[in-house]
């Protein structure tokens, strides 16, 4: 089971000599994933365990905590793709004022070094560090010499026809209702994880039972309903299941706050309070307001059938 630190001042016994990838890692998509497979040869030629140092919240977050959403993961998903990924140990660390005030040559000798104990760090040919991202990976090669600690710099990974994968390309994908062409960006379905939380149970009354999750703080999605597969993580209930999900406001009940609903296919349990992770496999349609409940069931049934046929032909 993958190892998580929540700060950067480890006891010298925790400091395990890892050799690990830095960066933010929002959607663990393929360009980050080949960052972390130089981490993870340079982890087995020392004998030492595989890391990946992150940050919670993102310092985009912190710089500007009225911004939109941006991001594709929370830290509980890309929590649950990096230990999939066979992470050994994660160091989360904390950003705010005293990480952001950070020299690069503090943070090279105080995380790096004496906090981390790290033996090599690996990181993208853009990666930025320190105060205003001052140092840069020459600085950060530099370092390495003068303080024993060794530096792999990964060239960026390209796509089909040269198309540089990107955070940003995966959500122009998603706001544009493509799911597939996100996975192909991120080597996995686009998940949200989290916690089901108690809703109206409108879905339950129309014979569609829900899983309601949020959405905050989360780069939203096309607005619509989707071909989704379903982890339930936690509880009694724990296994992989097929479903149709809807992201966004309920129009046809005046909703404000957008969320993500999910009816998973035969299945009967209690949930509320379990984290699940919904993987978007196809964008079925839009949001749409109906003349009745009557003309909304039905269509619902329609998309259910559609999601069914998709997802067994996966």
């Amino acid at each position: 089971m993958m190892r998580i630190f929540e700060h950067w001042k480890l006891e010298p016994e925790q400091r395990e000599g890892a050799a690990a990838a830095i960066g933010n890692f929002d959607g663990v998509h393929l360009g980050h994933q080949a960052v972390i497979d130089l981490a993870r040869g340079e982890a087995r030629r020392r004998g030492v365990p595989l890391g990946v140092v992150t940050f919670e919240p993102h310092p985009r977050e912190y710089f500007a905590p009225s911004a939109p959403p941006f991001r594709l993961m929370n830290a509980e998903t890309r929590a649950h793709r990096l230990e999939k990924l066979g992470v050994d140990v994660l160091y989360q660390l904390p950003f705010g004022a005293e990480l952001a005030s950070l020299s690069p040559e503090a943070f090279a000798r105080e995380v790096i070094c004496a906090g981390l104990g790290l033996s090599h760090v690996v990181v993208g040919r853009d990666f930025h560090f320190g105060k205003g991202r001052a140092g840069n990976t020459a600085d950060l090669q530099r370092l390495g010499a003068e303080l024993g600690f060794g530096v792999t710099v990964a060239e960026l990974v390209t796509g089909p026809g040269g198309l540089e994968i990107s955070s940003t390309a995966i959500r122009e994908a998603l706001s544009a209702g493509r799911p597939r062409e996100a996975a192909a960006m991120l080597g996995h379905w686009h998940r949200i994880d989290g916690p089901v939380l108690h809703g109206d149970k409108r879905g339950k009354s129309l014979g569609f039972p829900t899983a309601n999750m949020s959405i905050e703080r989360l780069h939203p999605p096309r607005f619509g309903v989707y071909a989704v597969l379903v982890d339930v993580l936690t509880g009694p209930c724990r296994g992989s299941y097929h479903g149709a999900a809807s992201i966004g406001i309920r129009p046809m009940f005046g909703g404000s706050h957008p969320n993500l609903e999910t009816f998973i296919f035969d299945f009967e349990g209690d949930l509320y309070g379990e984290h699940l992770s919904v993987g978007l496999v196809e964008f079925l349609r839009p949001e749409a307001r109906f003349e009745s409940i009557e003309e909304l069931m039905a269509q619902m049934a329609q998309d259910c059938a559609a999601a069914r046929a998709i997802l067994e032909a996966l």
